[in-house]
């Protein structure tokens, strides 16, 4: 799945995510952190794995494996 980064907090390293739909999807540090990346922008795109009970467990860019 894919988003757009509507918010992010580089002190609590957890935002929100504009999913295609218009749903917004927050996403905590853990997702983050597990990511290895070091910073988002806001308007980038990203790549959300989430669980099976859908909570993000990572977000990456879509060009990351």
């Amino acid at each position: 799945m894919q988003g757009t980064v509507a918010s992010y907090d580089a002190a609590t390293r957890s935002g929100v995510l504009l999913l295609d739909d218009g749903t917004e999807l927050r996403f905590p540090a853990r997702a983050f952190d597990a990511s290895g990346l070091r910073l988002l922008r806001l308007g980038q795109r990203v790549r959300i794995d989430t669980d099976p009970d859908g909570e993000v467990v990572r977000v990456t860019l879509p060009t990351m494996n």
